[in-house]
């Protein structure tokens, strides 16, 4: 078997590959050895919220009674603490991919057939099967005027040597607004402009609602339902054009974040000389991670839907486990889906969003819980957000749960137990709660719709 892509994805399926004793070769063409959460995704951003906590908190901590005098930050010491971080990451995965279980290849790939690649450096590898894992690159502009006027990414934005006085931020999704906080705690005037009319449109509008006002409150410009008109540039700054509600508006700053999304990256693969097909670069794939070539599978944020680092592991997993036993075959199942969003107040859900759920056209009770009304929340100070259940209007299963508030990343993995077990609202509320925690909240909306569907019974 050949791994193209040394990623999370791509490394699950390695891993799992050799320890069956499958001959396996990964090849990874990057210029770094790690995949995107490593290098530039989820753990440097991570390192860099955390740090704005700590610098907020510390700015704040006369709210406890505690005098922390003036807060200063040293810029450089924040990213040198990062990238110490993440090269120990980085290392330990170059280790694994070194350690000898698989022959690891540093190169670019393209296929000349549909069971041969032909390497950059020269040399060809055949193989029985494959799993593509390549990955994801940051999305094209939509407005050309922007490459004439300049920006960064998110790639360039976990890297920066310093801070600039202003930015805006074209997107509204996780990473526009893990950066927009970030960058605000740091002391820069940041101005979010997003197309949809909320931020976090993957989540339902309350979601987003709560985290635009806390970003209003920290003194954010935050622009939605807006269309990209133009860009342009005047000595030092950047400008800005969009519409709002039939108004052409303009804002300035020293730079662009482009902060749309990202696209797998596949374009360089020449995929139809395998007869793998593919939608908008995406490889498309079956449940059971199968591509059109059926002795080709593929993982993570080139095939997707869902651009989630645990999310590519189980497929890298579930696509070797196929390839090893193709008459019993395991398929993905996205009922546990999981999303986090690091901003403060977190956001976090799994299973459905009432957005989604009408959708399928569920039957489903829903309930809510605010933290400005429970008692560890408001020891923390920390009042923003709630919880809310989903639950099947005639059994009360639990099919959904959003948590917009604090360590909403930690708490949403009891209803992800919860639904784990197919468990009941009535099941969830039956059980032991310590007071006073974080975690105790969720038994309101349980107990809320454990009510209302006995009572319907």
């Amino acid at each position: 078997m050949a791994v193209i892509g040394g990623g999370s994805g791509g490394y699950a399926a390695a891993r799992t590959a050799a320890a069956a004793k499958l001959k396996t070769v990964v090849i990874e063409g990057g210029a770094e050895v790690g995949g995107l959460c490593i290098l530039r995704g989820c753990m440097p951003t991570k390192a860099l919220l955390y740090a704005a906590e700590v610098k907020y908190l510390a700015e704040h901590a006369l709210t406890w009674g505690v005098r922390a005098g003036k807060v200063s930050f040293d810029f450089a010491k924040v990213m040198a603490r990062k990238s110490a971080q993440i090269k120990d990451f980085a290392d330990f995965r170059e280790q694994q991919l070194n350690d000898g279980r698989f022959k690891f290849i540093r190169a670019n790939a393209k296929f000349l057939d549909a069971h041969t690649v032909q390497l950059d450096n020269g040399k060809k590898i055949t193989s029985k099967s494959f799993v593509i894992a390549t990955g994801s690159r940051v999305a094209p502009t939509p407005l050309p005027q922007l490459d004439d006027v300049g920006f960064i990414t998110s790639d360039d934005a976990v890297a920066l040597k310093k801070l600039p006085r202003s930015l805006i931020i074209l997107g509204g999704g996780a990473i526009a607004c893990e950066f927009a906080q970030f960058f605000q705690r740091f002391g820069v005037k940041v101005t979010l402009i997003q197309r949809s009319k909320s931020l976090l449109k993957e989540f339902d509008a309350d979601a987003g609602t709560e985290v635009e006002k806390v970003f209003r409150r920290e003194g954010m410009q935050v622009f939605t339902s807006t269309k990209l008109v133009d860009a342009k540039r005047k000595g030092k700054f950047k400008t800005i054009s969009f519409e709002q509600s039939g108004k052409l508006l303009s804002v300035s700053a020293e730079e662009i974040l482009f902060a749309l999304g990202r696209v797998p990256n596949t374009a360089s693969l020449a995929l139809e000389n395998a007869g793998v097909k593919t939608e908008a670069d995406r490889v498309v794939t079956n449940a059971k991670m199968q591509t059109s070539a059926p002795h080709i599978f593929a993982a993570g944020d080139c095939t997707g839907p869902h651009e989630i680092v645990h999310i590519a592991i189980q497929q890298g997993e579930t696509a070797v486990y196929n390839i090893l036993k193709p008459k019993s075959p395991r398929r993905m199942d996205y009922r546990l889906l999981i999303s986090v969003v690091f901003t403060e107040p977190q956001v976090a859900c799994v299973g459905l969003t009432e957005k989604a759920a009408t959708a399928r056209g569920n039957k489903f009770l829903a309930a809510s819980y605010p933290f400005n009304d429970h008692g560890k929340s408001l020891i923390m100070e920390a009042k923003d957000g709630f919880v809310k259940l989903l639950a099947d209007a005639k059994t009360g299963e639990i099919i959904g749960g959003a948590c917009v508030g604090p360590l909403g990343g930690e708490l949403i993995h009891q209803i992800v137990v919860a639904m784990s077990k197919r468990m009941t609202v009535h099941e969830l509320a039956a059980m032991p709660h310590y007071h006073p925690t974080l975690a105790e909240i969720w038994t309101y909306p349980a107990e809320e719709l454990a009510e209302q569907i006995q009572s319907r019974r």
